[in-house]
């Protein structure tokens, strides 16, 4: 930890981590000023209190509406004893200060922020805290234990003298910082677990707030891409003169993934793009059909995967068990289709490059866009913005090297703004999963082996190859080796299977996403084969997760299960640990004659440990349900001679207002560390779902999305 004072009279406190410190993080920081801290949890972000007693926490996360730029400053004045109103934020540069030690960059998802600097901030605030305490100790020349410091100012409890923060920074910041500054006990919170209101609210509500797409910059052109429709597709040659006779075009410019028009307006660039003649050569691919990459992955699945978890013999607890049971599942191809259309601005000049983006990996940005610019990463400056949307699809950074490829042949600032259609048709996709499951069940009908094999590609392997070993990708398998029930013999296998050409990427819940839909659905069809009630069935398989048995059986007692329903309506439940979060969701779904389904209501028990803005936590639970619900009852991307056929929301369709179901979230509150909420109630109700349409209809749903021609009631 490093302390200094600023030229306006602040106390500037930075952290730092040690894993990096070799690898150009001031090498002037001692190891022994962060002693007894985690050493995967070591703190990060920058710290600025001023001579005015403003407090600002610079973050390098992203924010994307998971609500990070209020639950971190909370963590941080929590500690520091200060009124939160004077609690302010920065956005952080692409920096090695600012790398998360969970995942050993700057990056932003696994909803993973505030668990990992659940410590860290907390640490910085009472380091702070402390340091400004014995700084009003040595004015007053008293002892600093007979202070304390509350509301942004320093008291001697004796004589009730009070000094504010303010006018203490400059003594301060000329202090050794404790090695290990008292934390709080969490009896003691005054902030975490307080529902409290959001800091970006305001500039959200008003119009001040500055998404990548609100960037303007003088002299900014735009420009909109148009791309081969068949994945891996080239440019064979184009006629520009139609685009060219648009007004308020200014140039027309090929890169290596298609014909960029730049124009004075979006509109002008639009109809730019329309107006070209393009020949493709569509390469191999071009007669690609989803029904081959399903055959590709069936045919996978008849052979031995790498295993990626093996408790005890299942082979053999199969052949001895009293009842077996198999299914195949299958989930397609998704796209992020985020709100905010994909977007960068790019201005690349002789002795530098400049990006505006919305990012969740600020500094991969800055990284590719030197490179493509031909520059050294310090002559490349990468501002980050607020995202409207991320889902996994802003991990990726092909927008910006588009954007700098077209900036190097353009005089000034272009930001390139993706179509919708060109959003859906070239987004890089929640990989296509194919999956062979099987149990045997005992006399009494309960599970003695599981046996669960799958075939899908892997992100990991493309966007952290070292990450992925020994044939497993960690990331792709969560959901599937780390189930809450106990079973006495279990097996899980996993195939890389890479179809041709189609990108994929991480979505928004990622292998839970796929996994709890197969596995939650599973288990309910064990129930049902044993004859037992779905929810009897799993808190039977649950007395060694206690914390599993606690949000099952309040999401069960909220939701009213075993209460009637009329005919057609019927409720499903799914249980799961994901993102270091305990779920259950209970789904009453409504199936009409003429099979069209619709959520009516979904009830959430969640035990994420310390929630520390509970009105985030809920507000996460309910975005992550309408995610889910629309992937559920809607979400495909096909292919079809090559190309995608979804294209827009009118056959892409996203969960619309009117079939938005009601959400009740209840919390389980504890002193746990947190857990992650950004994605987990994502995967945890497309299953309960699924097990609600059997409960109302008797049909079991083992492809997505729901096939409502099947749940056609007979005339």
């Amino acid at each position: 930890m490093r302390v200094g004072a600023t030229a306006s009279g602040g106390l500037l406190i930075s952290l730092y981590l040690p894993e990096f410190a070799k690898a150009g993080t001031d090498a002037g920081v001692l190891q022994s000023e962060i002693e007894g801290a985690l050493p995967t949890f070591a703190p990060n972000a920058f710290l600025r209190i001023g001579a005015d007693d403003r407090v600002t926490l610079i973050i390098g996360q992203s924010e994307m509406g998971q609500g990070i730029l209020t639950s971190l400053p909370m963590l941080l004045a929590e500690e520091l004893e200060v009124d939160f109103s004077t609690v302010h934020f920065e956005q952080g540069p692409a920096d090695k200060a600012f790398f998360n030690p969970n995942f050993g960059g700057q990056i932003t998802g696994g909803s993973a922020s505030v668990k990992t600097f659940y410590q860290p901030l907390r640490k910085a605030g009472a380091t702070a805290r402390e340091m400004l305490i014995e700084a009003a100790a040595q004015t007053w020349n008293v002892q600093a234990k007979d202070c304390k410091a509350e509301r942004g100012s320093v008291i001697h409890v004796a004589s009730g003298k009070r000094l504010r923060y303010g006018e203490l920074v400059e003594k301060a910041a000329k202090l050794t910082p404790p090695a290990n500054a008292p934390l709080k006990d969490p009896k003691d919170f005054k902030l975490i677990g307080k529902a409290t209101h959001r800091l970006d609210t305001s500039g959200k509500v008003n119009g001040s707030a500055v998404f990548g797409i609100d960037v303007k910059v003088p002299g900014m052109l735009i420009a909109t891409v148009l791309r081969c429709p068949v994945f891996g597709g080239k440019v064979a040659s184009f006629d520009d003169s139609k685009a060219k006779a648009v007004s308020g075009v200014r140039r027309i410019v090929q890169i290596d993934s298609g014909v960029a028009v730049v124009a004075d307006n979006f509109w002008a660039a639009k109809k730019g793009r329309e107006a070209l003649e393009v020949k493709w050569n569509e390469g191999p691919r071009a007669n690609q059909t989803s029904e081959e990459i399903t055959r590709m992955f069936a045919a996978a699945v008849e052979k031995p995967g790498a295993v990626a978890r093996k408790e005890g013999d299942v082979a053999a607890a199969l052949a001895k068990a009293a009842k077996k049971i198999e299914a195949v599942y299958e989930v397609p191809y998704l796209a992020h289709a985020t709100m905010e259309p994909m977007n960068c601005t790019a201005h690349v000049r002789k002795n530098g490059c400049e990006v505006w983006v919305g990012s969740q990996v600020i500094a991969r940005a800055q990284a590719a866009a030197a490179k493509v610019a031909g520059m050294p990463l310090d002559k490349v400056v990468v501002h980050n913005h607020l995202i409207g949307g991320g889902f996994g699809r802003r991990l990726e950074v092909d927008g910006v090297i588009r954007a700098v490829q077209i900036a190097k042949q353009v005089d000034g600032p272009v930001k390139v703004v993706w179509t919708r259609e060109e959003d859906i048709q070239h987004d890089m996709y929640r990989p296509h999963f194919f999956d062979r499951i099987s149990a045997g069940l005992d006399a009494n009908g309960m599970p003695v082996a599981w046996n669960h094999r799958f075939a899908g590609s892997s992100v990991i392997a493309r966007w952290l190859p070292p990450a992925f070993k020994d044939g497993i990708d960690g990331d792709t398998v969560e959901g599937a080796i780390d189930l809450v029930y106990t079973f006495p013999n279990f097996r899980v296998e996993y195939l890389r299977v890479e179809p041709p050409g189609i990108p994929t990427a991480f979505w928004r819940s990622v292998g839970p996403s796929h996994n709890v839909f197969v596995t939650e659905s599973f288990i309910d069809e064990l129930a049902a084969a044993a004859k037992k009630d779905p929810v009897e069935y799993r808190r039977a398989l649950l007395d060694k997760s206690p914390r599993a048995k606690a949000v099952l059986e309040l999401a069960a007692e909220k939701a009213g299960w075993g209460t009637p329903l009329p005919d057609r309506i019927g409720r499903g439940v799914s249980v799961q640990f994901a993102f270091a979060t305990y779920m259950a969701q209970v789904a009453e779904v409504e199936v009409a004659k003429d099979g069209a389904v619709r959520v009516r209501r979904v009830v959430c028990a969640v035990d994420c440990g310390t929630a520390v803005n509970p009105d985030t936590v809920r507000a996460q639970i309910q975005s992550a349900v309408m995610f889910g619900v629309t992937a559920a009852l809607h979400g495909a991307i096909t292919l079809k001679d090559g190309r995608v056929e979804q294209s827009n929301f009118h056959d892409y369709q996203i969960l619309r207002m009117n079939e938005a179901p009601a959400v009740e979230v209840h919390i389980v509150q504890n002193s746990e560390p947190p857990g992650g909420m950004g994605e987990a109630g994502t995967s945890c109700v497309v299953p309960a779902v699924t097990n609600a349409v059997f409960a109302a209809t008797g049909k079991r749903l083992r492809k997505l999305p729901i096939d409502t021609d099947a749940l056609k009631q007979s005339a």
